[in-house]
């Protein structure tokens, strides 16, 4: 049934103008197409309240009635028609006077009524679509404007009888005029205020289209009576046919809502309406010169009138749309930002961290670290989710300072972090360390102090030779981390293939008797005397890569070790085995070892260290031994009695990470070292002036003390100038020199004298390379 419905509305929409077209010809004389006409005028007319009649008996309320106050005005029209026609004057009698005259007072009764059913016509005041009121004022001025040139250039109706109201009485024309022009422009400014999506809006355009049609027909008649044009209110009656046909599609169509809707599309009829006036102006002035009659001055003034205001209101309008826009353009971002950040801590989620990773894949430069924080659950349970969420944004707030613009940090969920650094792979353990160094100062949460390590899984770019995809690298990092987690906590893993094998060093270091476990080497970085970055010293490092591939970072295989009640056999096969590489290379340089705080107070420490000396005939005033800390030193009296002692034979021993840790001004009072290494977080500080200082005091203060000072971590030029102008004479990190195997480190020694190199081992080590 819809479907029929829809088939008849369309033959009758194209059937009617058709007729009034064929009509217009006037094929069978002038006389026969008025009879036509008239036919046409009242079939279409009675047609229109015939179906008004019909709705509202099966509607209520203003829905009824705005139907029936239009009934009443098409009534009111057919009446007066008929009434003229049927006249013997040619001025319309009294009775078709008074229909006419209520024509417009029918007819806005039913528009009001129409539009105060439909609960409002404009968007909420906020909606960022609402059409600004100016420009809707405008757009009625405007029509009012087009219809005022419209009457002017009929005469005002006064001319002829051929316009409503037909009285023949000038003053009643031109009010009856004026109530026209006022109830259009007000038509046109509700049809711009109605907006999309509103109840009845396909009511209100059709019905005010089919009143303004009416009206601007009514017009069109009596100008071509004004300038004598024989047949031309024939054409210009057209309106007068179809308008009612118009007014009958309005009367029928029952759906509250605009089946358009808002937002759909373009809304062609606040598109279009505001420039048909100006656009049916032009084409009368044009069809006016062609005639060869002449604008009269009142005419011209309101067309530039009314083309000024139709340039007022397209600049307000293009205004409008640009902050539209705008707006639309800010809100499109914050919604992109929404989805590809974290709500919690603003940073980055895990799709725009993998469509980063996806782009840094392409160009192969780049490091992946996954970082899961360890035991985050207890700070929960201990304090709430409250300050576990303030915990988690200040951890994403310290790792932010460790990474540049064009790096990346993002939460992937929960308690984990990712971060995907623009760089080398062989930077992998340098960025991890500085994630590290970065999570080591305590963080406040609830008036408390809370400690956060952190597990690490790090990846290289095609680690495997495979094809890969950020999620295979994420899941690669994941498993690492996970690897890490297994080994004891606070950790850094790197991934490798054959990461499912376990892997054990303690186990393997007791089964290597003595010996090194497969997989274990030192590497050896120089230090460095300022501001010349002559070599004065090498610090032997420890690295092991697993049975598995994995390279698994110090702090973790040491920490285990120390666990496994194995410390000082490990520190025994490092100092040997560097003592062993550095003599062999022929190197006359300081050898810094690291050791455990708890050698310290075991009597056989120092013997064990002269045996290897002696056994490796270096020189006890080139052995430098730094304590490291993987637990507090508890007797402090006892590690005071042990460093005095291996002073005694002549090695020196050093406070390694001074600044960071346990170390602090208690142990420079209680231990007599000989050297306090700074700790590699002095060097990352933001403010040059502040680092300055504390470098300039640390060091004035180990002076004092007859100390020397070793800066860790210098990897800026500008770094080592503010070191050496705050006194500092000795420099370490990766400006210098990275930490390198013994053999390449031999290679370096070769090609610059200035590294202290022994003269006779000079043809060996050619030889040798």
């Amino acid at each position: 049934m819809a479907a029929q419905r829809t088939r008849v509305r369309l033959l009758v929409a194209a059937g009617v103008p058709l007729l009034a077209v064929v009509n217009a010809m006037a094929l069978w004389g002038d006389e026969v197409a008025r009879r036509g006409e008239a036919i046409l005028q009242v079939s279409t007319s009675l047609a229109a309240a015939a179906c008004g009649v019909v709705v509202a008996r099966r509607v209520g309320g203003a829905a009824r009635w705005w139907r029936l106050l239009y009934v009443a005005a098409l009534v009111s029209w057919v009446s007066g028609q008929i009434l003229w026609w049927t006249g013997a004057d040619e001025a319309a009698p009294a009775l078709a006077r008074a229909a006419y005259l209520s024509l417009p007072v029918f007819a806005l009764g039913a528009v009001v009524l129409l539009v105060r059913s439909s609960g409002g016509v404009t968007a909420p005041r906020d909606s960022p679509l609402r059409h600004p009121l100016v420009t809707n004022v405008l757009d009625g001025v405007v029509a009012g404007i087009a219809f005022l040139i419209l009457v002017a250039m009929g005469g005002f109706g006064t001319h002829s009888t051929a316009s409503l109201p037909r009285s023949g009485v000038p003053v009643v024309d031109v009010v009856f005029a004026v109530a026209e022009l006022l109830l259009v422009a007000w038509a046109v400014v509700m049809a711009m205020l109605y907006e999309p999506g509103r109840p009845y809006r396909k009511n209100y355009l059709l019905l005010a289209g089919g009143l303004v049609m009416m009206a601007a027909s009514d017009r069109v008649v009596a100008y071509f009576r004004s300038v004598g044009l024989e047949g031309g209110d024939l054409w210009g009656g057209i309106g007068l046919i179809i308008g009612p046909m118009v007014i009958a599609f309005a009367m029928l169509e029952t759906s509250e809502s605009d089946d358009s809707g808002a937002g759909r599309g373009i809304d062609w009829a606040q598109l279009v309406l505001p420039y048909l006036g100006f656009l049916g102006i032009a084409v009368m002035f044009g069809f006016h010169v062609l005639i060869g009659r002449q604008l009269n001055p009142f005419v011209v003034s309101l067309t530039v009138a009314m083309v000024a205001l139709v340039t007022v209101r397209q600049i307000l309008a293009t205004r409008a749309q640009s902050l539209l826009t705008q707006r639309l353009y800010w809100a499109q971002r914050g919604l992109a930002y929404q989805v590809h950040h974290d709500a919690l801590t603003g940073l980055p989620n895990r799709i725009l961290f993998a469509r980063r990773l996806d782009e840094a894949m392409a160009h192969g430069r780049f490091v992946l670290i996954f970082v899961d924080l360890d035991d985050f659950k207890e700070v929960n349970d201990r304090f709430g989710h409250a300050a576990g969420d303030e915990l988690l944004r200040a951890v994403g707030e310290r790792l932010k300072r460790c990474v540049t613009a064009a790096d990346t940090l993002a939460r992937i969920g929960g308690d984990e972090f990712a971060v995907l650094i623009v760089a080398e792979a062989e930077q992998l353990e340098v960025v991890a360390e500085r994630l590290r160094i970065a999570l080591r100062d305590p963080f406040p949460v609830h008036g408390s102090s809370v400690r956060v390590k952190a597990s690490m899984g790090l990846v290289r770019p095609e680690g495997d030779g495979m094809p890969q995809t950020s999620d295979d690298l994420l899941r690669q990092a994941d498993i690492s981390m996970y690897a890490g987690k297994r080994m004891g906590k606070d950790t850094a893993v790197v991934y490798q293939p054959a990461s499912g094998v376990i892997v054990d060093f303690p186990t393997m270091l007791r089964t290597a008797d003595g010996g090194a476990p497969p997989g274990f080497r030192l590497v050896y970085q120089p230090v460095v005397r300022l501001p010349e970055g002559t070599p004065v010293a090498v610090e032997a490092l420890a690295r092991w890569t697993a049975p598995n591939g994995i390279d698994i970072s110090p702090e973790t295989f040491v920490a285990v070790t120390e666990a496994a009640g194995m410390g000082a056999d490990f520190d025994a096969l490092v100092l040997d085995l560097a003592c062993r590489e550095v003599q062999g290379r022929g190197l006359n340089l300081d050898i810094h070892v690291n050791i455990g705080a708890a050698r310290l107070g075991n009597p056989g420490f120092e013997q064990q260290v002269s045996q290897v000396l002696a056994r490796h005939r270096i020189p006890r005033n080139r052995l430098v031994l730094e304590i490291t800390e993987t637990e507090p030193i508890v007797d402090l009296d006892r590690a005071a009695a042990q460093i005095r002692r291996l002073g005694q034979l002549g090695v020196r021993v050093a406070l390694d990470d001074f600044g960071a840790g346990f170390n602090s001004l208690t142990y420079l009072h209680c231990l007599p070292v000989h050297i306090v290494k700074l700790d590699r977080s002095l060097a990352v500080g933001g403010e040059p002036a502040r680092d300055l200082s504390l470098y300039r005091s640390v060091i004035r203060l180990c002076d004092d003390l007859g100390l020397d000072v070793i800066a860790e971590g210098i990897e800026l030029p500008a770094q080592s100038e503010m070191v050496h102008s705050a006194g500092g004479r000795l420099a370490q990190g990766h400006l210098f020199g990275r930490p390198v195997p013994i053999a390449e480190l031999g290679d370096a020694v070769i090609g610059d004298r200035e590294w202290g190199l022994s003269p006779a081992a000079l043809p060996d080590l050619t030889q040798a390379d």
